[in-house]
């Protein structure tokens, strides 16, 4: 079965950096375009990053740019998201999703000092 799990979120100061990772199985990875999305207390979930399945960008969010990147490895069947200059806007839940009908449960980020 397909199975997504995301990891690496937590708390961390305003300025300071998080990688998430997104670990998934159940389906041939190295073929999915994969995205990050994330969802902050009442508000909707956004797409914050997006890649083909070879690792190009195909779309981000303006307001993570210059601080956020995401990577994948299609050996490892993982995809990143490394987070710098983190802000509390930043606060939500990260979303991992695999082309346009595989979810994580996510993680949760929370910027604050």
């Amino acid at each position: 079965q397909v199975q997504i799990v995301e990891s690496g979120g937590g708390l961390v100061q305003p300025g300071g950096s998080l990688r998430l990772s997104c670990a998934a199985s159940g389906f041939p990875f190295s073929s999915y375009a994969m995205s990050w999305y994330r969802q902050a207390p009442g508000k909707e979930r956004e797409l914050v990053w997006s890649i083909t399945p070879a690792g190009g960008t195909t779309n981000f969010a303006a307001s993570v740019k210059g601080r956020f990147t995401m990577s994948r490895d299609n050996a490892k069947n993982t995809v990143y998201l490394q987070m710098n200059s983190l802000k509390p806007e930043d606060t939500a839940v990260y979303y991992c999703k695999a082309g346009g009908r595989y979810w994580g449960q996510g993680t949760q980020v929370t910027v604050s000092s």
